[in-house]
């Protein structure tokens, strides 16, 4: 029976730990990758799969069932008739229904769009901990959060505890919310809280297991413990010092088989581990389980994949449970076995030292005054060492670095050509670059270059002026940017656009930008000289062209996101101070001849402010689509303004729509207010590029991520958006999931490598 949840936290704790609890709930201090189910008199246990697509699957009065979708999850737990799995990437929380059976079952997304980094299900609710702040969320059951930031959580019978982030205190409330004072845990750090029928337990640092109830301290079992489980009146952990179980409690569904295990759940009144030995998962106790019974399940994951190393070292044969590369399965770090320390025998007794007292002085102050010069000279020496290293980065840095004030002054235009003007020696054709220093072109090697600046020749224009293709005499193609030959109020514009981009440019090397060869300041004239991109803009590719690789691989279209984010992410992050674009937009990505993509036009770049989370207060620049909000209302110009500009890149590679595009019979909409709706309602599929065939069985997560990705950048405040260097992992993992084989497919299908 379930307790009135208006009760005083008295009567709520009674009803908790005396009634008995019918159904009462499996407890995980954390997620698993293991998850035991219960309800109409059967057992669902799923797990999830070793392999390429570390999807679910799950067994149900002895019939295996695949979950679907098939894609990859990170931890799943279950409850009361369902159960729920965290995808990969976070931001989804699928449950299915366990008690309708698993061959009719249709997942339901229950999160929106909040980045979970841990999920567990109670009876009949479902909490999770944000990534980032700690704070809990939850649904089902008229189930509330909870303020405050949390380390790990587990979920019992109408009732959620936690450990508090800082204190690694435990707390525990009611589903409204409510704290239930009798479930407070000791006074004691805890690495692990995990709530059952009846009682709360808790590890330790030292691994000793504390439990209680509403009625205080409950007796634990002896030793040290790495995991443990609690279902209905019973108690189950393993071992740190050989990974065995052991149970305990008033009706123990026993075990007394010897295997190892690395995870364990309970459901009702059973219990499920994981077997060290093949990664299979035997269950004992109530529901015919009996005293052990392998289920049919593949192998699964003994612990989530992930990308960073190892500190405490990796599971064998990693590689291949995760089955991609640069992924790792890590052992959890244990605090070493202890022993009760024996009583030390007292020391023997040391006869006293006699020093004469004028002796002792005088070594004393000459100990205190040769400490003191000591750290004086130390002091100096480093002051010195540092002095000269900032005066030498300063003059490094701001040598070719022109301030925002500089960017709309005729010195900048000085400055620059001081900077990058060297002598000439014959023509062009037989000069070549010295260092990182741009080569200067005469009005008449870069006419015969482009014809005469022939109308045939132009290929695009961008914020600077026209943009001609053209032949070198030495046979390089290249691409000419002419600024706009005008004498008005604007010029100052061009002439600050140009030496804004010569600048930049010139100190710039990265494979995603587009690279500087040369410049003309010639008279009027301002023109800029870069290497040729045979391929065009990714503008072209997805609204202009017919034929095009972008049109028939999503794979295609999410490389050449990634190498476009790296470009940014350069820009953002290794550029000193840090560069902001202004103007990321497809039109201003461009493809060279192998479809590496790089980012051009920075006519509107500015010099980013130095300090962590500054911002500079600029009059609002961009195109209209692409432009930040926020930059446009406040004037406040970040690097996460260049952020939200590629968060409209991503949503234009999938949905194919131009940033502002008309919808038939409703006029002009931006493609922000057209997908980002869609994609959190979980309606990605109906607005994919349709020209692109369907995205394939290991795509499916790939394109999801990006989509979810997208509506993240495009948040309409710049601190609720990822950083570059978020944004380049998680498409680096996007790519990584489609450079997989389809599980389906042959395994001898060739896929080109991630670039």
């Amino acid at each position: 029976m379930r307790g009135d949840l208006g009760f005083n936290a008295v009567v709520v704790v009674l009803v908790f730990v005396f009634v008995g609890l019918v159904g009462c709930v499996n407890g995980l201090g954390s997620m698993s990758t293991i998850a035991a189910s219960y309800g109409n008199g059967s057992a669902t246990v799923c797990g999830i799969l070793s392999g390429g697509q570390r999807g679910i699957q799950c067994v149900q009065n002895g019939q295996n069932v695949m979950v679907f979708p098939n894609v990859s999850f990170v931890g799943v737990s279950g409850g009361d008739g369902f159960f729920c799995g965290l995808r990969r990437g976070g931001r989804t929380l699928l449950c299915w229904n366990t008690d309708t059976g698993l061959s009719s079952l249709q997942p339901k997304r229950i999160s929106k769009n909040v980045d979970l980094k841990e999920i567990v299900v109670g009876e009949k609710h479902v909490c999770g901990v944000v990534n980032g702040t700690g704070g809990i969320r939850c649904w089902r059951d008229e189930a509330q959060g909870r303020n405050g930031s949390f380390d790990s959580i587990s979920a019992g019978r109408g009732f959620t505890c936690g450990i508090e982030t800082g204190n690694r205190r435990v707390r525990c409330w009611r589903l409204n919310g409510t704290e239930i004072s009798g479930l407070q845990g000791p006074m004691v750090e805890m690495t692990t809280v995990v709530a059952g029928g009846r009682d709360v337990c808790g590890i330790q640092d030292d691994g000793f297991v504390r439990c209680w109830n509403g009625s205080g301290p409950v007796e634990a079992r002896a030793g040290q413990f790495s995991a443990l489980a609690l279902g209905d009146g019973h108690s189950c952990g393993i071992r740190q010092e050989n990974k065995t179980v052991v149970c305990w409690g008033d009706s123990t569904p026993r075990y007394s088989g010897g295997d190892s295990f690395e995870a364990i759940v309970a459901g009702d009144n059973y219990t499920c581990g994981l077997v060290s030995a093949n990664f299979s998962v035997m269950c004992w106790g109530g529901r015919g389980f009996g005293s052990g019974s392998i289920l049919s399940l593949p192998q699964v994951l003994p612990r989530p994949c992930g990308s960073s190393r190892c500190s405490c070292g990796e599971y064998p044969n990693s590689d291949n449970l995760c089955a991609a590369e640069s992924e790792y399965i890590c052992f959890p770090c244990s605090p070493e076995l202890t022993t009760p320390a024996p009583v030390p025998s007292p020391p023997p007794a040391v006869p006293p030292i006699v020093v004469r007292r004028g002796l002792s002085r005088g070594l004393l102050a000459l100990v205190i005054v040769g400490c003191i010069g000591a750290l004086a000279g130390a002091a100096t020496v480093i002051w010195c060492l540092w002095r000269g290293f900032y005066a030498r980065q300063r003059r490094v840095h701001n040598s070719v670095q022109p301030t925002v004030a500089q960017l709309h002054s005729g010195s900048l235009r000085r400055q620059t050509s001081r900077a990058f003007r060297r002598q000439r020696s014959g023509t062009s054709s037989n000069r070549s670059k010295r260092g990182d220093r741009a080569e200067e072109f005469t009005l008449s090697d870069l006419e015969n270059a482009t014809g005469g600046f022939s109308e045939s020749n132009i290929i695009g224009a961008g914020s600077f002026g026209t943009v001609y293709r053209g032949k070198l005499g030495d046979g390089r193609e290249v691409a000419i940017k002419r600024g706009d030959i005008v004498v008005t109020k604007k010029f100052q514009e061009k002439e600050a656009a140009f030496q804004s981009e010569l600048a930049f440019l010139s100190r710039l090397h990265h494979k995603h930008l587009v690279s500087l060869i040369g410049y003309c300041d010639e008279g009027e004239e301002r023109m800029l000289v870069y290497e040729y991109m045979p391929n065009g803009a990714l503008y072209d590719h997805l609204h202009k062209n017919t034929t095009s690789p972008l049109l028939e691989s999503w794979t295609a279209r999410i490389k050449v996101a990634l190498d476009a984010a790296r470009g940014v992410e350069y820009l953002h992050t290794y550029a000193v101070p840090p560069i902001i674009h202004r103007d990321i937009k497809s039109s201003n990505i461009l493809l060279d001849a192998t479809g590496t993509a790089r980012v051009s036009d920075f006519g509107l770049s500015l010099m980013g402010p130095e300090e962590q989370g500054g911002h500079l207060s600029m009059t609002a620049a961009g195109t209209v689509g692409y432009m930040d909000p926020e930059y446009y209302r406040l004037h406040h110009l970040t690097t996460k303004t260049d952020v939200y500009g590629f968060g409209v890149v991503l949503l234009e590679l999938l949905t194919g729509q131009r940033a502002i595009f008309k919808q038939p019979a409703a006029g002009p909409i931006s493609v922000v207010d057209f997908a980002v709706p869609r994609i959190l309602s979980d309606e990605l599929h109906h607005i994919l590029d349709s020209r692109v065939r369907p995205p394939l069985s290991h795509e499916i997560e790939a394109v999801e991520m990006v989509a979810y990705t997208a509506v993240n950048c495009v948040h309409l405040e710049g601190k609720d958006r990822p950083s570059m260097t978020d944004i380049v992992a998680n498409l680096e993992r996007a790519v990584a999931i489609c450079m997989q084989v389809p599980i389906s497919r042959s395994s001898s299908l060739a896929l080109a490598s991630p670039q």
